[in-house]
């Protein structure tokens, strides 16, 4: 019993530790990685075909028309812009996913820490290879109100930003058996991770196809790697 200065007795504090209460279905994962990747091929083939030329230039041109298309925006509003897209770039990405894998290591989820980090490795392995692979430059439609060098397709802040996002939540969820608090936690990783990608269509800096490809292909690595890593995970956890 704990005595406080008062006199009063009280019992002891204990913290509870949660319990693994779902894990998405290799099945599952391997459909919806399937469909992300299929969706991001398409894109791969009207990028490179150049059928999708008019709809890049119609959707950098969207956020700004007439003269606002030369002119800067209001300050605030590319200021903020600005924070919204740095969620997606390499340091916050990265310190999330860090804080998140010590998270679940706090929580005794060695398995879910594990896979956490080993899907994103791999996948910043796999964003840096398909930006080589198809060598798109960046846009040059609209003035850029950022700096961004490299290549430009997929966007490397879509896809990653996806990838480590949609781990994470799909590490958290891991913590209840409820499935609508499951869909919350996926779904606000995902709309987090839209949002991210919109921020670089907005900026000038990306093409609306390189995001949208950046969105599946993080996407489908997200959910291949939960489907293919999880034993190998497993293993390293024991």
């Amino acid at each position: 019993m704990m005595q406080d200065a008062a006199g009063d007795h009280r019992p002891p504090e204990t913290i509870r530790l949660p319990a693994r209460g779902w894990r998405i279905e290799p099945r599952h994962a391997l459909i919806a990685a399937a469909l992300c990747w299929a969706g991001f091929a398409l894109m791969a083939i009207l990028v490179l075909s150049g059928h999708a030329a008019g709809f890049d230039a119609a959707g950098l041109r969207f956020w700004r028309s007439g003269a606002e298309a030369q002119s800067p925006p209001p300050r605030w509003l590319v200021e903020g812009m600005r924070d919204l897209t740095a969620l997606g770039g390499v340091l916050l990405r990265h310190v999330f996913a860090l804080t998140a894998m010590v998270a679940l290591l706090f929580l005794k989820l060695r398995r879910e820490a594990v896979l956490l980090i080993c899907t994103v490795v791999s996948g910043w392995g796999v964003g840096a290879l398909l930006k080589a692979l198809v060598g798109r430059p960046r846009p040059d439609i609209v003035p850029h109100l950022m700096d961004a060098g490299g290549n430009s397709f997929p966007s490397g802040h879509s896809f990653n930003a996806a990838v480590v996002y949609i781990a994470v939540g799909l590490a958290f969820a891991a913590m209840s058996a409820r499935r609508a608090i499951r869909w919350m936690i996926i779904g606000s990783a995902a709309v987090l991770t839209l949002l991210i990608g919109l921020s670089r269509v907005w900026l000038g800096v990306h093409f609306p196809s390189d995001v949208i490809a950046g969105w599946l292909g993080g996407a489908g690595w997200a959910f291949l790697a939960s489907a293919l890593l999880y034993r190998p995970a497993r293993e390293m956890a024991r």
